[in-house]
C-alpha cells in the first residue's frame, strides 16, 4: 500500500526527496546508527569525452531512485536526477557533467566533462517487510584526460657546432602522470632512440654534426600515448678538409695516374652544412666549377697539380687540397724484336721506346726467362746452343696497356740455296748480279766472289747485288755467290755465267695474200744476263706496239710478229729479229711476201627493164667463168650520152656473190639512167660491165580483151532479164506466150493478173 502511494503521488515523491536531501545537509555524509540503511563506496574512471556508467547497487526492486553530485572542494551536494521506474527526471545542472540519462536505476554519462570529478550519491527507497527502507551509494568519479599532441621546440634550429640547444617536448594538458620520450632520425637514414631522456626537456651542449636531423617526441599517459611532430635541428659546420678521388683508380707516388685517351673523374668532397661550393684549379689556373670535374679524353697536357677550394658561403669559411695528376702513355706501336749476328753467336735486342713511364721489357727464351729492363734488353746466346725453330719472346708492360704487348723470334735457317740471276741496266752500261736466299732468322749473309773466289765488294743480308761495267770480254765468266748462316753448315753457293744471247726462227720465209694476216716468230735461246727481242721492219725501223698495221706479241721466250691487212707496197721485204744483251748481240732475217689475188671474172648484164612509173629497174646478170667472188658493185649515172653525162654512183654494194638479180628503186621517172655492174674479189674489182640503158617493159593486150567481153556478158545479161520481165506482166503484147490454165473451182474474177511467172534464161558468152 507505500509503494503504491508512493509511485502515483507525486506530492509525496518529492517530500521524500526533501526529507532525504535534508538528511544529507545535515551531516554531509551518513552516520551509520544500529537503524542506519546499508551504504556501498565505489571509486570510478572515466575519460573526458567518453561515456561512463555510475551503477546504483543492487536489492529489491526500488521505488524510488534519487542520484545527486558533490563537487570535490564543495560540501553541498547538488541533485542530478530522479526516477521512479515510470517516469524520469533530469536537473537542467547536470549538462555540466555531460550527456546525463537514467538506464534502470543506473546514471549514464555521455561526454562526459571535467566538471563531474566528484562524488555521486545514489538514494533507493524501496519496500522490505511492509516497511520503507532508504539506501545509498557512494560513487567517487575520476574524469582523465588524454594528452595533446606534444609538440618539439628547438631553442635554436640552426646552431653552430659547438653551441649548446634545449629542445622542450610542450604538452597543453593531460591527466598526470606524463612521461616522454625522445628519438633522433639523421637526414638520410632510420629513426633512433635516445637511450634514457625521459624528461620534457633536454640539452645538447656542445652540440655537433652528428646531432643533425629530425627530432621528435612522445607523451603518454593512463588514457593515450601521441607523438609530436618532428622539428629539424640544422647543424651548421665545416667545410671539412676536402678528399679528392679518381675514377678509374690510379694510384702513383705523388697522386694520381691515368691513362691517355681515357675518361677521367676527378671528383672533391668537403663535409660542410650548408654543402661547400667548389672549385677546381689546375696549375693555379680555374678550369672547372663544381664537386665533379670530368676529363673526357686525357691528353699529356692534362698532367698538373689538381686543387679542389671548399667554401662554406653560410660560415664563409675555406679548406683547399691540391693532388698532382700524371698522364701515362705507353710508348708506340708494339715492341720491336731484332737478331744480331755475330762470329759464333747471336744477340737478341728488344725495344720499346719513349713512354710514360718507360716500358718494363724481359726476354723469354727456351730455357725459361731472360733479362729485364726498361725501354731496351739484350740477350746474348752462343750459337752452338742453338737450333732452327728455338722461339724467344719480348714482353712489354706498361700501367696504360691491359694486356702486355709482345714481339717474337723464331730463330730458323732459310730453306733451299741461294738463287742467282743477272739484268742489265737502261743502256746496257752495266750488269747488274743479283743473289737472293729469302727467309731465316737472322737473314743470311750473302757476298759475290769472283773466279779466283775473290770477294767482290762487301757482304749483305738476305740479297746482295754488285755492279760491273759492261764488256764483250765478259762472255764466259763465271762469277759465285755465297751464303752463311749461323744454323747451316757448310755454306751453300749458287753460280752464274755471262754469255751473249742466241736466236731462232719459226720459217725463214712466210707468204700471205694480199689483205691477209700474217705472223712471224723469233724464240730466245739462252742469254745471260737477259736478252732484249725487238723486230726491225723492211727499212730497217723497229717496230714497236705503236705501229700501225702490226703487233707485237710475247710469249716468254718468244717475240711474234704479226702483219694486218698485207699490203704489197708496204708489208714486203726482209724483217729482222735482233736479242741484245750487256755482253752481245744476235739477228736473225725473215723474208715476207704479199701475193695479190687473182682478178675476178668478168660480167655481163642480161636484163635491164624499168617498172611501173619508170621509178624502179629490175637488173639481171651473168659471169664468165668461175672465180672467188666476194661481192658485186652496181654503179650508175644520170645520163650516158652526150656531153655533161653525171659521175658514175654506186647504187648497190653489198650484193651476196650468189646472187644473179637485184631490183634497184629511188629512181626520177624524168632522168635517163645508165647502168654498169663489176665483180668484188677481196681487195680486186673486175672490169666493168657493158653500159646499158633501162628498157620499157613489152605491151600485153589479153587483159584489154578479157575486160571487154567480161562488160559485154553484164549488158546483154541485164538487157534479156528486163525484156522478159515485161513480157511476163503484159502477154498481149507477145501472143506466142501461152496463158496459164484456170485452176478449176476458182472464180475467175478472183485470178489475179500478177501471178509470178518462172522464166528460165541461159546466157553463154564466148570471148
Amino acid at each position: 500500500m507505500v509503494g503504491q502511494r508512493a509511485q502515483h503521488d507525486p506530492v509525496s515523491l518529492l517530500l521524500l526527496i526533501r526529507l532525504c536531501l535534508l538528511h544529507l545537509r545535515a551531516s554531509g555524509q551518513p552516520h551509520p546508527t544500529p537503524e542506519a540503511p546499508a551504504e556501498e563506496v565505489v571509486s570510478v574512471q572515466g575519460v573526458r569525452g567518453g561515456s561512463v556508467e555510475l551503477a546504483c547497487g543492487s536489492g529489491p526492486a526500488p521505488l524510488l531512485v534519487l542520484w545527486s553530485f558533490t563537487p570535490l572542494g564543495s560540501l553541498v551536494p547538488r541533485p542530478v536526477a530522479v526516477t521512479d521506474g515510470a517516469m524520469s527526471k533530469v536537473e537542467a545542472i547536470a549538462s555540466a557533467l555531460g550527456v546525463v540519462s537514467l538506464r534502470n536505476g543506473s546514471l549514464v554519462l555521455g561526454e562526459l566533462r571535467e566538471g563531474a570529478r566528484g562524488h555521486f550519491l545514489c538514494q533507493v527507497l524501496h519496500v522490505a517487510g511492509g516497511q520503507l527502507h532508504t539506501a545509498y551509494s557512494h560513487v567517487t568519479l575520476a574524469v582523465l584526460v588524454p594528452v595533446s599532441k606534444p609538440q618539439v621546440r628547438l631553442s635554436n634550429p640552426s646552431p653552430v657546432e659547438g653551441a649548446s640547444v634545449v629542445a622542450t617536448c610542450a604538452v597543453r594538458e593531460g591527466t598526470e602522470p606524463v612521461t616522454f620520450a625522445w628519438q633522433h632520425q639523421a637526414s638520410q637514414g632510420l629513426g633512433e632512440a635516445l637511450v634514457g631522456v625521459t624528461e620534457p626537456l633536454f640539452r645538447l651542449d656542445p652540440v655537433n654534426r652528428t646531432h643533425l636531423g629530425w627530432y621528435m617526441c612522445s607523451a603518454r599517459n593512463s588514457v593515450n600515448r601521441l607523438s609530436s611532430d618532428g622539428a629539424f635541428l640544422d647543424v651548421i659546420y665545416g667545410p671539412d678538409k676536402p678528399v679528392i678521388t679518381m675514377e678509374p683508380l690510379g694510384l702513383a707516388e705523388e697522386g694520381f695516374w691515368a691513362s691517355e685517351r681515357e675518361e677521367v673523374t676527378l671528383s672533391c668532397l668537403a663535409a660542410s652544412n650548408p654543402p661547400s661550393h667548389y672549385v677546381w684549379l689546375r696549375d693555379h689556373t680555374q678550369v672547372h666549377t663544381g664537386p665533379t670535374y670530368i676529363i673526357a679524353r686525357a691528353g699529356r697536357v692534362h698532367t698538373g697539380l689538381y686543387t679542389c677550394l671548399a667554401h662554406n658561403s653560410y660560415l664563409d669559411s675555406r679548406t683547399q687540397t691540391t693532388v698532382q695528376l700524371t698522364i701515362y702513355y705507353p710508348p708506340e706501336g708494339q715492341p720491336s724484336c731484332a737478331v744480331h749476328p755475330s762470329l759464333g753467336a747471336v744477340t737478341l735486342l728488344c725495344a720499346w721506346p719513349e713512354g710514360l713511364p718507360p716500358a718494363q721489357l724481359q726476354w723469354e727464351g727456351p730455357q725459361g726467362p731472360g733479362p729485364t729492363a726498361p725501354s731496351n734488353v739484350t740477350w746474348s746466346h752462343a750459337a752452338a746452343q742453338l737450333s732452327s725453330g728455338s722461339i724467344f719472346t719480348c714482353t712489354g708492360r706498361h700501367p696504360a696497356l691491359a694486356p702486355p704487348a709482345l714481339c717474337t723470334v723464331t730463330l730458323w735457317e732459310p730453306l733451299g740455296r741461294p738463287t742467282c740471276w743477272s739484268t742489265a741496266t737502261m743502256g746496257h752500261q752495266f750488269i747488274m748480279l743479283s743473289c737472293e736466299w729469302p727467309g731465316g732468322e737472322p737473314p743470311a749473309t750473302l757476298s759475290w766472289l769472283d773466279e779466283q773466289q775473290q770477294p767482290l765488294g762487301s757482304s749483305s743480308s738476305s740479297m746482295a747485288v754488285h755492279l760491273l761495267q759492261a764488256q764483250e770480254d765478259l762472255a764466259g765468266r763465271e762469277f759465285t755467290c755465297r751464303g752463311t748462316h749461323l744454323l747451316r753448315t757448310p755454306d751453300p753457293h749458287c753460280h752464274l755465267q755471262l754469255e751473249a744471247p742466241q736466236l731462232d726462227v719459226a720459217e725463214p720465209r712466210v707468204s700471205v695474200l694480199e689483205g691477209g694476216e700474217a705472223w712471224l716468230e723469233c724464240s730466245l735461246r739462252g742469254g745471260t744476263p737477259p736478252a732484249q727481242l725487238l723486230w726491225l721492219g723492211p727499212q730497217q725501223q723497229q717496230v714497236d706496239h705503236g705501229t700501225s698495221g702490226f703487233m707485237l706479241h710475247p710469249e716468254g721466250a718468244q717475240l711474234r710478229l704479226g702483219i694486218y691487212n698485207a699490203d704489197p707496197a708496204h708489208h714486203r721485204g726482209t724483217y729482222q729479229c735482233v736479242a741484245r744483251n750487256a755482253v752481245g748481240n744476235s739477228s736473225r732475217s725473215v723474208l715476207l711476201e704479199v701475193l695479190r689475188y687473182p682478178a675476178p671474172p668478168n660480167v655481163t648484164i642480161s636484163r635491164l627493164t624499168y617498172g611501173r612509173h619508170r621509178r624502179e629497174v629490175q637488173l639481171q646478170w651473168a659471169i664468165a667463168g668461175p672465180g672467188n667472188l666476194t661481192g658485186f658493185l652496181v654503179q650508175r649515172k644520170a645520163s650516158a650520152l652526150g656531153p655533161g653525162a653525171g659521175a658514175w654512183e654506186t647504187a648497190a654494194s653489198d650484193i651476196e656473190p650468189e646472187s644473179r638479180g637485184r631490183r634497184l628503186g629511188g629512181l626520177d621517172p624524168g632522168v635517163l639512167y645508165a647502168f654498169r655492174i663489176l665483180a668484188l674479189n677481196h681487195h680486186t674489182a673486175g672490169h666493168p660491165s657493158e653500159v646499158k640503158i633501162p628498157a620499157d617493159p613489152p605491151f600485153s593486150a589479153y587483159p584489154a580483151v578479157l575486160g571487154a567481153a567480161g562488160t559485154g556478158m553484164v549488158v546483154a545479161t541485164v538487157a534479156s532479164l528486163l525484156v522478159f520481165q515485161y513480157a511476163a506482166r503484159h502477154p498481149e503484147t507477145f501472143p506466142c506466150l501461152e496463158t496459164p490454165t484456170t485452176t478449176p473451182g476458182l472464180d475467175p474474177a478472183q485470178e489475179t493478173t500478177d501471178a509470178p511467172v518462172n522464166v528460165t534464161i541461159t546466157v553463154t558468152a564466148t570471148p
